[in-house]
This record gives structure tokens, sequence and C-alpha cells, in this order.
């Protein structure tokens, strides 16, 4: 049951974080037009390219490194989980700061140029993986898997079942209940989930570590 751990603690940071993103918008335009099985297997396949690129090059560097390093960098990994935490309960209509507003820009960008690749006629799984891979980059989520390769790099497998379950799942939600989520479940209590999912495991984490 070694491999159980890994895959609950990816599976439930990225369901959470994956309801009601960016990535997942894009993906239900798909399923006016398409069969839900088709647009599933390209998020499975995105998902798996870009979640697994992040657990693998997290797991070799694990391999690489020293006791002492292993230990601060599983401190720095469940710390990292509190901080995506608490950092989603910040406000985010504020923008003083140039450099986040440029970083926001940049956000705009990559939305417009999957909005604008979805409108081309290609193949569904193709462009729904497409979608994946590329917004899935940079996230939260991503960053997340990224970590926990550091922290379990002998669990490669759950991990990365654990990412691909979270997002397919996920997405058959949306698409199946979409409507109860856009007019029963708030976005706000969406995020609360999402956030105190990541701040449970980040101490649970944190405390088996120094414990």
């Amino acid at each position: 049951m070694e491999w159980f751990y890994p895959f609950l603690i990816t599976f439930t940071l990225v369901f959470f974080s994956e309801l009601g993103d960016k990535t997942q918008l894009l993906v239900l335009s798909f399923s006016t037009k398409n069969r839900i099985k088709y647009i599933l297997l390209g998020v499975a396949i995105g998902t798996f390219l870009s979640h697994g690129f992040a657990i693998l090059f997290g797991s070799n560097v694990a391999y690489f490194s020293s006791d002492s390093f292993q230990f601060y960098l599983k401190v720095f990994t469940y710390t990292s989980f509190v901080l995506f935490g608490i950092w989603g309960f910040l406000p985010k209509n504020v923008c003083s700061n140039p450099s986040k507003a440029s970083n926001n820009h940049k956000l705009s960008h990559k939305s417009n140029f999957l909005q604008k690749f979805c409108s081309l006629k290609l193949n569904c799984v193709f462009m729904v993986a497409f979608c994946i891979l590329v917004g899935e980059i940079g996230d939260k989520t991503f960053l997340a898997s990224l970590s926990l390769g550091f922290e379990y790099p002998h669990s490669k497998f759950p991990l990365i079942l654990g990412s691909v379950c979270g997002m397919v799942l996920s997405n058959l939600i949306a698409i199946v209940c979409g409507r109860l989520i856009g007019t029963h479940l708030k976005q706000g209590f969406i995020d609360v989930v999402s956030n105190i999912s990541f701040i449970v495991f980040g101490i649970l984490g944190f405390l088996h570590v120094i414990f």
C-alpha cells in the first residue's frame, strides 16, 4: 500500500484544483460538438505528457541528491503546498505591482492562444491534449506534480496515475454536470476546497518529515 498515499495526494490536489479551471472551461467548449470519450482521452494524454514530465523530472533529480538535500527538499515541497493554499485565499483583483500585471497579461495571451487554437478544424483528441499540455505548464498543479516527484521518486507510476485520474474525473464531472457546477456550486466554494486540500496535505507531509 506504499503507492496509495502518493496516488491519493496527487489525485486529490489535481481533482479539486481543476474544477472550474481555465483549461477545464476550454474542455467544456468541446463537449457540445464531440463525444465525451474522445474529450477525456485527450485530457488523459495531455495530463500524462505535462504532469508526467514534471513528475519524471522531479524523480530523476531526487535520485542524484544527498540525504540532507532530500530532507530540505521535502520540507520545501510541503511548505510550498501550504503556500499554494494560502496564496489561493488572497484577493486576485488587486494588482498594483507592474510585474504582476505583466504576468496576468501573459496568462491572458496564453488563454487567447488556446481559444484561437480551439477554433481550428483539427482532431478533437489532439486539440484537447494540446490545450491541457499548454494550459497546465506553470500551473500550481504542474508545480505540485514536480514537487511530488522530488518527494516520491520511487512512486512515479502512482503519481502519474493520480494526476491523470484526477484530471479525467474532474473534467468528466464538469461535462456531465456542467450546469450544476455552474449554477449551484459557486467558484468561490470550489476554490476554498482546493486551497484547503493543498494546506492540509502540506501540513500532514511537513509533520511527517519533521517527526
